[in-house]
């Protein structure tokens, strides 16, 4: 039986030898400064404060601040946009504050909301005050939706009807929105308004189409699934379609897993019949005794085109079978195009698709199924600081019949076990993975992992019981911006920041040396850039701290490099997510998921966000952050 690889050579080594030889965090030609090789974690850096004269981020930090509401940085606003229930149709009525039919549900803007997209309008335009809004749905906090529910009880104590309308409320929302008198609005009869939810139509592309192990009694062709599951992370294409990112469907399915024929490659996978909402009470698909191979056909990356509102979506098998966080996309120098995703789990992997075709701009709609055909590989670092792009392709390497994969679509199918055989890297729970358009550089976040043992560290993943998170670089060859060669077997890595408070040692944090009270943070998950190719950082878990989840702009060149300030913050129990920003850079939408979740049942929230009405529920949404004077944020 092949088993994943954990080896650990003389982590500590490593890690002084590579703070000694590139200079940690202060990226700038020379180096700002140096960690000392015999103390790899501990607080600030030392030497005078010179760089935050120097940052490029103009703006007067905000004041970290928990309590009820959110809250934004001097001299900017940030103003619902869209929220839980609100109406994506002309004839609809202003969301009430009470529960909708699941029917009606399936019609209104969708419950958790996570990656966010702006896709111009009219499409290649390039506008920034009129576009599409698409929005992840993630899941359904239950405990803050109806009463007396209890989080541990979803499983047992649901209803039908409960279980429907959450079933309605997760999956992917596209909504058209205009800015008007410098506030941005809905167009509640948007010909493009859509929703898709867990029983969508969706058709199945690439290897793993019409394969055994896809077909079902519902779809007996292995062709046409029936929804979308746990949408989190995902990516624009060149061609402006978007990739949603199903993260994991595992706890959604009931059922003894030891009596399904594919059980081990299901627990592979976090299968263990735990059915966190019920559905497989109701509905004998989620049940992995009854339909066997449904669970197969969730996990995946699915392609929407947003402009168009009778296209089918397609689940792309091509890339990878696994609890996609992110599907960042790039057209490289060459053509090809590369998707950048990890797998958001303990001790998983992040991964890279290369297209076989090109994308030729002056023909996108000859894009329509490029990610279908290419090569999936899985990231290998080591400790002399390169990553190598090991390819996950059938009959190569270990990759064959006798390790138990018969083909290219079982391979996929299987794509975990695939990586641990080829020895890839396991990671802190890799989250978003985004190319910086500005530098070239690929920008890895991994979130936490309480998991990690002295045993289990590596060359970049270097702190046990990491609660914190950190930031790795990868640098691809061949220079900066569009002449990086993002195809290449082999790039460059290096840490950005290790998350944490700098100012507790035990804790391993590195950030800039003018790193303020208010700007050191922990969890990051999702990030974005903005024109100049400044990062900004959206975490999730800081309430486990007592701080607000919120976004951090970081400077990732020059002086400043690794500096962060706290531009937004989010409400009790909400995590910030999916930051997309306008094209002019003078909008960053941004998520604001699950508030009051931190409460054990409606009886407890200590926020009503948005609407602050007694008796109302507390929303979902997403909000527009802008420059009180029209400027580029951040600027």
């Amino acid at each position: 039986m092949l088993k994943r690889s954990q080896e650990n050579p003389g982590f500590r080594d490593i890690v002084a030898a590579r703070v000694s030889r590139r200079g940690f965090l202060l990226g700038s030609a020379a180096g700002l400064s140096a960690v000392a090789s015999t103390g790899f974690v501990g607080s600030l850096f030392s030497g005078e404060a010179t760089a935050a004269a120097m940052s490029s981020l103009g703006f007067t930090e905000l004041k970290r601040v928990y309590d009820d509401k959110h809250r934004v940085a001097e001299g900017y606003r940030a103003d619902l946009v869209v929220a839980w229930g609100d109406p994506m149709k002309a004839d609809q009525p202003a969301f009430s504050g009470t529960l909708p039919t699941a029917a009606e549900q399936a019609e209104r803007f969708g419950y958790n909301c996570d990656f966010v997209a702006f896709m111009p309008l009219p499409k290649g335009s390039g506008s920034s005050d009129h576009g599409l809004l698409c929005v992840n749905n993630e899941y359904v906090s239950a405990n803050v939706m109806f009463p007396d529910m209890k989080e541990d009880d979803f499983s047992k104590t649901m209803s039908a009807d409960q279980v429907a309308l959450c079933n309605m409320a997760i999956g992917h929302s596209i909504i058209e929105i205009k800015h008007v008198d410098g506030v941005w609005k809905t167009v509640a009869d948007g010909a493009m308004n859509r929703r898709f939810t867990l029983e969508s139509d969706i058709a199945i592309s690439g290897p793993c189409a019409g394969h055994e192990l896809m077909k079902t009694s519902y779809d007996p062709t292995g062709a046409k699934a029936r929804g979308t599951n746990y949408n989190c992370g995902g990516g624009v294409t060149p061609w402006g379609t978007i990739l949603t990112c199903e993260e994991g469907a595992s706890d959604t399915f009931g059922g003894d897993v030891e009596k399904n024929p594919q059980a081990k490659t299901l627990q592979r996978y976090g299968y263990d019949g735990s059915d966190f909402y019920g559905r497989a009470r109701f509905d004998d698909r989620f049940n992995l005794e009854k339909e066997p191979n449904e669970a197969n056909r969730f996990d995946w990356v699915v392609e929407i085109d947003p402009y168009d509102p009778t296209s089918t979506p397609k689940k792309r098998t091509a890339l990878g079978r696994m609890a996609h966080e992110a599907a960042t996309v790039i057209a490289n120098k060459d053509g090809r195009v590369v998707v950048y995703m990890g797998d958001d789990d303990y001790f998983e992997y992040i991964y890279r698709f290369v297209s076989s075709k090109a994308f030729d701009p002056t023909k996108p709609e000859t894009s329509t199924d490029i990610l279908d055909e290419g090569t999936l590989s899985v990231a290998r670092f080591d400790a002399d600081g390169s990553v190598t792009w090991l390819d996950l392709v059938f009959g190569e390497g270990p990759l064959t019949a006798e390790n138990g994969f018969t083909s290219q679509a079982d391979l996929l199918l299987k794509t975990r076990e695939a990586a641990d055989a080829l020895g890839a890297t396991p990671m802190d729970r890799p989250e978003d993975i985004e190319p910086n358009p500005v530098n070239g550089r690929v920008y890895a976040v991994l979130t936490k992992n309480k998991k990690m043992t002295a045993d289990k560290l590596n060359a970049v993943n270097t702190r046990p019981e990491n609660f914190y998170g950190h930031i790795v670089e990868l640098i691809p060859p061949g220079g900066s911006g569009k002449d990086a060669d993002h195809t290449a077997r082999t790039f460059a890595w290096d840490i950005f920041v290790l998350c944490g408070n700098p100012r507790k040692p035990e804790q391993g944090a590195k950030f800039h040396a003018d790193t303020s009270e208010n700007g050191w943070f922990v969890t990051p998950d999702n990030i974005t850039f903005d024109p100049q190719g400044r990062m900004y950082v959206a975490t999730d878990g800081a309430n486990d701290f007592d701080i607000p989840d919120g976004i951090y702009a970081v400077d990732t060149e020059g002086p400043a490099r690794g500096l962060p300030k706290l531009l937004f913050t989010c409400p009790h129990g909400a995590e910030a997510a999916g930051p997309a920003f306008t094209p002019d850079g003078k909008t960053l939408f941004v998520s604001v998921q699950h508030p009051a979740e931190d409460a054990e049942t409606l009886a407890d929230i200590k926020t009503l966000w948005p609407d602050f009405q007694p008796g109302r529920l507390p929303r979902p949404g997403v909000v527009a952050v802008q420059r009180m004077d029209g400027a580029e944020v951040g600027a």
